[in-house]
């Protein structure tokens, strides 16, 4: 009996941090996109300079899923749909800015004032950049990180290479 109790609380708890629905029916509908997840630890893993900013922007983020969907299977409409299924699932928007010609809006779920999980999509003229995050990344840095993310940054390089392997 306690290893039941045991295991079903074991459960429960994976289910209260999973990635959000809406994220993973995009992914279910668009297999070929390029997908990669991340716990804060390989994120960690990744920052091999040992980048103190890197570290900090990563700190409140246990897990994330990165999808990057190609926008010419992916219309305006469907955006309106995705983000339709984020508020559903009481995600809220919270910001919305432009950086270096791309688009980014920012959802947040809060629970009891405390940021439970947070999605960043990120829109240029050829890709869906989708960020779903367990946990969270302080508003004013979240441009840093998707930068940091980028091919062009040693975290981005690496990221790069693992996938082609």
């Amino acid at each position: 009996m306690r290893y039941l109790l045991t295991s079903l609380f074991l459960c429960v708890g994976l289910v209260s941090f999973a990635q959000s629905k809406t994220t993973e029916k995009l992914h279910e509908n668009n297999k070929e996109a390029l997908s990669l997840f991340f716990y804060n630890n390989t994120l960690r893993m990744l920052n091999q300079s040992g980048d103190p900013d890197f570290d900090a922007l990563i700190k409140d983020i246990e897990k994330m899923k990165f999808l990057m969907i190609d926008k010419t299977k992916f219309g305006n409409t469907d955006y309106k749909k995705l983000i339709s299924g984020y508020k559903s699932e009481a995600f809220e928007e919270i910001m919305t800015s432009r950086f270096e010609g791309k688009n980014f809006d920012v959802f947040l779920k809060e629970e009891n004032g405390k940021t439970k999980g947070m999605v960043v999509t990120v829109n240029d003229s050829t890709n869906l950049f989708v960020l779903d995050i367990v946990g969270s990344i302080a508003l004013d840095k979240i441009t840093s990180f998707y930068k940091s993310l980028d091919e062009g940054t040693e975290i981005g390089q690496r990221i790069k290479s693992f996938t082609k392997d």
